[in-house]
């Protein structure tokens, strides 16, 4: 888009980004305006889809645009970004495979992991350029945290239901546990205006990731853009994810 762009807030996935100063909060929401203003809520076919000093159409429409360049943008960086470990792990257990045929046979015990890793590293790359294909119906909470992080100490309500496609659920909380594993984690849910925000919270050391970008970026990525919600990884000792709720009227 040419020229300036008068400051805003565009609405990326579930929560917003401020232009030019690229802020994020969340989620995006009617009953959460962003800080200064005071602003206009943008809504486009029914959708927030950001707010700024003036509303209208046009604006509605220039918000939409920088919002999907922003998820077209997150993408393609995390996706070149994983594409360039996985190359990288294949190369090296493809050099490994190497000396260990031609009179290094020692190296054959480090084989199998280094097979797993790229086998992870595949998985993620898989995960973020994945495009959602099952329909967003109400998924209960508390059953995909089971799957994804069975042995978290877990106070969600039995009520909490949000809407999304569940598979994805399943694959951004198992994300968020390998991320955030530590000696124990905990997960709480409470609801927000439109939405519930789930808290996961480690306790004890972290344990860090061999590709960090299989961490907070692709957790981002799914919960952002692909779930349409919103992480708030700001917390030290964990980090929240908020989802929109499932309402019957739906």
């Amino acid at each position: 888009m040419n020229g300036p762009v008068a400051p805003m807030w565009v609405r990326v996935g579930g929560g917003l980004e401020s232009i030019p100063d690229r802020e994020r909060r969340g989620p995006a929401d009617t009953e959460f305006p962003p800080p200064g203003g005071p602003w206009e809520a943008l809504m486009l076919n029914g959708r927030l889809v950001g707010w700024a000093e003036h509303g209208g159409l046009r604006t509605a429409r220039q918000s939409a645009e920088l919002g999907q360049r922003l998820v077209n943008e997150q993408r393609e960086y995390l996706l070149g970004r994983l594409g360039h470990k996985l190359r990288s792990s294949v190369l090296a257990l493809q050099e490994s495979a190497r000396q260990a045929a031609f009179g290094r046979p020692e190296l054959l015990e480090g084989l199998f992991e280094q097979a797993q890793e790229v086998g992870r590293r595949a998985a993620g790359l898989e995960a973020a350029a994945v495009e959602p294909k099952d329909s967003a119906r109400g998924v209960v909470l508390g059953a995909v945290l089971n799957l994804a992080i069975p042995a978290a100490a877990s106070t969600v309500p039995a009520d909490a239901v949000v809407l999304g496609s569940e598979p994805l659920m399943v694959e951004a909380f198992t994300r968020m546990r390998e991320w955030l594993m530590a000696d124990s984690l905990s997960v709480s849910a409470e609801p927000m205006g439109g939405w519930w925000k789930i808290s996961v919270t480690s306790s004890g050391e972290r344990r860090p990731l061999a590709v960090p970008e299989l961490g907070e970026p692709l957790v981002r990525l799914i919960v952002d853009t692909q779930l349409d919600g919103w992480l708030d990884a700001s917390r030290p000792d964990g980090a929240d994810v908020y989802l929109p709720a499932y309402h019957l009227s739906r």
